[in-house]
């Protein structure tokens, strides 16, 4: 007969929270969220950038700082749409990219780009290069990104099942998995435009997230080897528990950075924080409920946390003689 025991036994007396009691409702909320991104980004698809559709980039030089935000208004009023306007290398290099418009070819638009610089007070503006990236160089690095996401998954489950145990590798890949599919199912609903800062963005989740499962599992595999009367249910939520508080004040002091990003890292980096912070939340939810929730559900046990002793040559054998 098992022995009898209260859970709080197995975390020295302290309070251990139930988090697997809702594990069942939270990871069919979750699977209805990921359904859904996949039907609305089929849907309604993606709002690509010109790093992805082509378009054309033109270096300014200019003879003092601007105000770019004012410069990107006047394009947008010359009938530009959404052009990208930022500094490179310094406050006096700018960098402008819009989409290509038929019938004016580069001398025209750069004229008209310089005739904008210069009502910004700058007549000593100069632009240093004007350059066409066509639609297939878009679409090839719409490929590499895509393919550096799916890389970076095998990568990761091939390091957590080495690292760990199968199923924990393969809660792991869901929840990361998961997070990277709602991330861009919300940025395919509010249409928000997709750049090489949203790759990174998902390349920066996909890190934040693992390494939060990997604290969390590599507590529970010390506590299954340590806690030899809980069940994997008990030993689970214990090792949950504990990491709860480190859990909460790594994300915490995260989006704290990345909301100072959004709010006053300017145009530029809005996508890129914007998805980031979505996926830390996102992160935070599954590492406790998706990829942990997933590796009970798959029969993870003690058993399985504990190396298999292997014998050792010219150790004691059993004698074969009668």
């Amino acid at each position: 007969m098992a022995e009898e025991y209260k859970v709080e036994q197995l975390n020295h007396g302290r309070r251990v929270y139930d988090f697997l009691r809702v594990g069942n409702a939270a990871f069919i909320i979750s699977m209805v969220l990921v359904v859904a991104s996949f039907v609305i980004m089929g849907m309604k698809g993606f709002n690509w950038g010109l790093d992805f559709t082509g378009g054309t980039v033109i270096e300014v030089k200019l003879s003092h700082p601007i105000d770019l935000e004012k410069v990107r208004n006047q394009l947008n009023q010359e009938g530009f749409k959404d052009p990208i306007v930022q500094n490179f290398g310094s406050s006096r290099d700018v960098m402008i990219r819009m989409a290509p418009i038929e019938g004016m070819n580069s001398e025209v638009l750069s004229n008209k780009v310089l005739d904008i610089l210069h009502s910004n007070s700058d007549d000593g503006a100069v632009v240093k290069r004007i350059e066409f990236v066509g639609p297939s160089v878009g679409a090839e690095l719409a490929q590499s990104g895509l393919m550096a996401i799916i890389v970076c998954l095998i990568c990761i489950l091939i390091y957590v099942g080495f690292r760990f145990e199968w199923r924990l590798a393969a809660g792991a890949v869901f929840a990361l998995a998961h997070d990277v599919v709602i991330t861009l199912g919300i940025i395919s609903f509010f249409q928000r435009e997709v750049d090489l800062t949203i790759v990174a963005a998902m390349l920066s989740i996909i890190g934040y997230s693992l390494n939060d499962t990997i604290v969390v599992f590599d507590r529970m595999r010390e506590n299954f080897r340590k806690i030899r009367r809980g069940t994997p249910y008990d030993i689970m939520n214990v090792s949950l528990t504990q990491t709860l508080s480190r859990t909460l004040m790594t994300s915490g002091t995260t989006l704290l950075a990345v909301l100072c990003l959004l709010f006053f890292g300017g145009e530029m980096l809005k996508g890129f924080s914007e998805s980031l912070a979505i996926g830390i939340l996102l992160g935070t939810v599954s590492s406790i409920w998706v990829a942990a929730y997933m590796a009970l559900k798959m029969g993870v046990k003690r058993e399985h946390m504990i190396p298999q002793k292997i014998e050792k040559e010219g150790a004691d054998q059993p004698s074969i003689l009668p």
